[in-house]
């Protein structure tokens, strides 16, 4: 029997990406969700995003979200904080990705005057988190953010962008709906993500069945997050890594956390 004694998590986040009342309720402003089946050419289709579109509804419509949004919400404050660091104020700003809303709680109206949250999941747009700042939602696919160029003063994304199937086209529209003086700070789950959930299951598959499958997602590793920034159009990066550590009994609690928060693996 495999017991797991801790899950570390590595997100990495390109800080500061910078290119030369209540909420409102739910406003489909236009469809940029993907249709079925649907994908860009060049992409090598890992995840099937209309599964990802129901898994996230499903996760959105348990009775306990907020039991399983620690590290949602641990996140989402480090990027808010990274906003209040950049001395500017944003008047229109963007988030992708967004869940419930776990950056957007975190920001003031004096910092962000309007706030568009997408997010595939209609049900998380709906049970969005309460916030000062106005808010439109919409809903949208972060392969296919249905924006003009040059819209936003500040795009930020927390924990999304390693489900999509073609990063380097969503890095390019993030960039493309900026502003060109606007900012990008986003954080996705780094390489070493679930390393010993990982490790684990492959000896287990080893020693019972004589090789192994991968069953945990990819990530991106951070030496490639830079070239690919870099790549979509922005400049003056800066990329880091924060390890966050979750200590659990065992595999079973571990893998009840990833399916109740739409799983990662």
């Amino acid at each position: 029997m495999l017991w797991l004694s801790r899950l570390r998590l590595r997100w990495q986040r390109p800080s500061a990406a910078e290119v030369p009342a209540k909420n409102p309720g739910l406003r489909r402003v236009a469809s940029g969700v993907s249709s079925p089946g649907s994908a860009s050419p060049r992409a090598l289709n890992i995840f099937d995003r209309d599964l990802k579109r129901k898994q996230k509804n499903w996760a959105a419509r348990q009775p306990e979200p907020m039991k399983f949004d620690y590290l949602k919400e641990e996140v989402g404050s480090r990027i808010a904080d990274r906003v209040y660091d950049i001395a500017r104020d944003f008047r229109l700003a963007l988030d992708v990705g967004c869940g419930r809303g776990y950056i957007a709680q975190y920001l003031n109206k004096e910092t962000v005057a309007k706030f568009f949250q997408t997010d595939i999941a209609e049900n998380a747009l709906k049970n969005a988190l309460e916030m000062e700042i106005p808010t439109v939602s919409v809903l949208a696919d972060e392969e296919f953010l249905p924006f003009r160029e040059n819209t936003f003063d500040l795009v930020v994304s927390s924990l999304s962008l390693h489900w999509v199937n073609d990063l380097p086209r969503a890095l390019e529209q993030i960039h493309y709906v900026l502003k060109p003086d606007g900012v990008f700070i986003g954080a996705m789950f780094g390489g070493d993500t679930l390393y010993e959930l990982r490790c684990s299951l492959q000896l287990a598959e080893t020693e019972r069945e004589g090789g192994f499958s991968p069953h945990i997602s990819p990530f991106t590793a951070i030496n490639d997050l830079g070239h690919l920034l870099g790549r979509a159009g922005f400049n003056t990066l800066t990329v880091d890594t924060d390890e966050i550590q979750v200590n659990y009994p065992g595999m079973f609690e571990l893998m009840e956390d990833l399916q109740e928060e739409s799983p990662e693996c």
